[in-house]
């Protein structure tokens, strides 16, 4: 059935691969970004694009009745956010709760981007503390005001338009580029943090799935659940390795539980991390 649905941050890794598989399956999509990581490049032409802060729901001046919100907006990184932990909490915080005014006032459903980070412990990092305060704002409108709302929390994304951000790009883009240009791998600590990997596609097509039904802030981890540890992913590249000092505030292990997801709507993931690898060494080989 055709829908109304607005992404925000929809101009970003997720962002984007999920406004194209939305747009392809025949629905009407609405994208805010503000393109302070989000690109243009991803942009299409059947899309209807607000480059501006997602605060600016607050004017409500979408001409479509907009009937599910992705809300995929947020400071995103864990680093920056010791840099500057107020930016982070107005971002991932209170803008959530703009959102969640939006959707309160226009009765939309409203899926939102968790991060794993929750399990590694709240009050590690400024990040980590933020992207929870937002679960709890949408726990407690949906609580107060009925407001229909889901939880997806992230596990380690990788795949097509992965973000390349210096020293803070996703450690599988890092390993890509490196590997592309004959550079040993660089690995955080002693490598033995393990990660749980989940595609990118994977991860929408969780969040469609949680959009599919009404739900009551339910929370879902989108992960394969089976973690590797950084060196394991480093051996899957090949190659030299480089050893850097470990970093404050980082889990030292991620590992989803899908159960949940997967009972309530027959979600699974379809992909995997060595596949992936596989498949760029040899498109690499034959460049």
């Amino acid at each position: 059935m055709r829908k109304t649905v607005l992404v925000t941050g929809g101009c970003g890794f997720v962002g984007s691969n999920l406004v194209d598989i939305l747009a392809d399956s025949g629905h009407s999509v609405i994208v805010i970004d503000d393109l302070s990581s989000g690109l243009k490049d991803y942009c299409r032409e059947d899309v209807k694009y607000y480059f501006d802060d997602f605060k600016s729901l607050l004017n409500n001046n979408f001409p479509d009745k907009i009937e599910i919100i992705f809300h995929l907006a947020a400071e995103a990184r864990i680093q920056p956010s010791f840099k500057d932990p107020l930016y982070t909490c107005l971002n991932n915080t209170y803008g959530t709760s703009v959102v969640c005014e939006f959707a309160r006032k226009n009765n939309c459903m409203l899926v939102y981007a968790g991060s794993s980070t929750f399990y590694g412990g709240v009050y590690l990092n400024p990040y980590a503390f933020a992207k929870w305060q937002g679960e709890e704002v949408i726990k407690m409108y949906t609580k107060v005001y009925g407001l229909k709302s889901g939880i997806a929390r992230f596990f380690n994304v990788y795949g097509p338009r992965n973000p390349l951000i210096g020293q803070y790009t996703p450690v599988v883009a890092i390993f890509e580029q490196q590997k592309l240009k004959g550079e040993p791998l660089t690995i955080v600590g002693d490598g033995e943090q393990r990660r749980d990997f989940t595609h990118v596609y994977d991860i929408c097509r969780g969040l469609i799935s949680i959009s599919e039904e009404d739900r009551k802030a339910a929370a879902y981890d989108l992960g394969t659940g089976k973690n590797y540890s950084i060196n394991e992913l480093a051996d899957m590249f090949g190659g030299e390795k480089k050893y850097l000092p470990q970093r404050l505030g980082e889990a030292r292990n991620t590992l989803a539980n899908y159960s949940k997801i997967n009972q309530d709507t027959g979600w699974e993931p379809k992909y995997t991390i060595e596949d992936y690898v596989k498949k760029y060494k040899h498109r690499s080989k034959n460049k």
